[in-house]
């Protein structure tokens, strides 16, 4: 076991991990975050997409003791108490969430790019949701949903 402080969500957790424990495993059944999926646990669909000291992460593919000391953002750590975050509003207002599974993933990367880029074009939000597989919107609701956030809001 080794002994890891990470600031998940804007609070700071000890925790005792297994040397071979993912940050997804950490995340979900140490802190009970339910909202990081784990889809394929390869890397390839995005699900357990998070930021590590701002830049996305795929959960499944890093190990917890490698995060030692870092801020962990997840999907639960956009919402301020009952008021969602801009990105969240717009998925729902755009219908871009059908079964919710690559939803968070999704969002993760979209903050990413809109924290980064204020007023991205569709190329650019294609690309930084690249690492993230849907299966049941077909991409154009998601694109445009995070367009309009993009219009509406200012994220930097």
């Amino acid at each position: 076991m080794y002994r890891i402080d990470i600031n998940v969500n804007g609070e700071a957790h000890t925790l005792d991990v297994p040397s071979n424990a993912t940050l997804l495993e950490v995340l979900r059944d140490n802190l009970g975050l339910k909202g990081v999926k784990e889809g394929c646990g390869k890397g390839e669909c995005g699900a357990c997409t998070v930021l590590i000291n701002g830049i996305p992460v795929n959960a499944c593919l890093i190990l917890a003791v490698d995060v030692d000391g870092m801020e962990i953002t997840t999907i639960e750590g956009l919402a301020r108490g009952d008021e969602l975050n801009p990105i969240q509003e717009s998925f729902i207002e755009h219908g871009a969430v059908q079964c919710g599974f690559c939803t968070p993933g999704m969002i993760m990367s979209a903050k990413h790019l809109l924290d980064n880029n204020s007023r991205p074009t569709v190329d650019e939000i294609k690309e930084a949701i690249s690492g993230n597989l849907c299966r049941c919107t077909g991409y154009v609701r998601i694109i445009k949903a995070i367009e309009a956030a993009s219009e509406r809001y200012s994220f930097r």
